[in-house]
């Protein structure tokens, strides 16, 4: 018998027994081949991804993309202009003059010029005080200062140039106090006054205040000054009591009052400093 074609091969003799060892081997290379085959597309396939990711990592690697590539790539800087129409900013190096100080508006006439009224220290007809309030009663005005005093006080205005005397009443549960501005030329003059001061402001009634104050009733009597002002207080209680210094809220109305005074005296030199600021004097 002939050998079948592409058969299994028979061994020596031709006997019809199968070489079975040379199948074997067979065999066992056939599956070598193939092992090595598939393990050497696998080393291909990963190799080939590898390129795919690397190259993925440096075109789109959000700007480490090729430096030496993409430097010529990048648009050139603009230019800026080495000319301008425009101005340079400048600044003075010379400090503007300091705001005047309004007490140097209220020491003296020359430059005092602002009206000088009863309305203009004493506005509206009630004066509040953090939580007290206090009711305006009758106000006066003369050029002869001793008509609106009691004892020496008027001499003392009249020798040292009092040129007028503003009067106006509070009062609060009970107790009344009057206020006095007396006005000089100069800030010298009313501060001689209040050294020389002796006697007191006259209570000014009337307006729904009773008199008060008067006939020898202990009141309570201050005085001071504040540029070219002098300014007086005399308060009491409205039923002829007598004010001891247990009497905190007779005390308590006149501070209020000397205390007013003194803000009125110096927002009138605030207001003239401001005008003279803005004129440029």
């Amino acid at each position: 018998m002939s050998s079948w074609q592409g058969g299994p091969s028979w061994g020596p003799g031709d006997n019809g027994t199968p070489d079975w060892a040379a199948l074997a081997e067979e065999s066992a290379a056939r599956a070598r081949r193939k092992r090595w085959l598939m393990i050497g597309g696998g080393v291909l396939a990963t190799a080939v991804v590898g390129a795919i990711v690397a190259t993925a990592v440096v075109t789109t690697g959000g700007g480490k993309s090729d430096p030496a590539g993409s430097a010529s790539k990048l648009p050139a800087p603009a230019e800026l202009p080495e000319d301008t129409s425009a101005p340079a900013p400048s600044f003075s190096s010379v400090a503007p003059p300091p705001p005047p100080d309004p007490k140097e508006y209220i020491t003296s006439a020359d430059k005092d010029k602002a009206p000088i009224t009863v309305d203009g220290f004493f506005p509206g007809k009630k004066l509040a005080m953090g939580d007290r309030v206090h009711t305006k009663g009758a106000t006066g005005r003369t050029t002869d200062c001793a008509t609106g005093t009691q004892g020496a006080l008027g001499a003392v205005l009249a020798k040292n140039g009092c040129e007028q005397l503003i009067r106006a009443t509070y009062s609060k549960d009970g107790v009344a106090v009057t206020v006095g501005i007396a006005v000089f030329d100069t800030e010298a003059r009313a501060q001689k006054t209040v050294d020389q001061a002796a006697g007191g402001l006259a209570s000014l009634s009337g307006a729904g205040v009773p008199t008060f104050c008067r006939g020898g009733t202990v009141c309570r009597r201050t005085t001071n000054s504040y540029g070219r002002y002098a300014y007086f207080t005399v308060g009491g209680f409205t039923d002829g009591t007598r004010v001891t210094a247990k009497d905190r809220d007779v005390f308590a109305v006149g501070d209020d009052l000397a205390n007013f005074v003194f803000r009125q005296i110096h927002q009138r030199g605030r207001v003239q400093a401001s005008q003279a600021a803005e004129a440029g004097l």
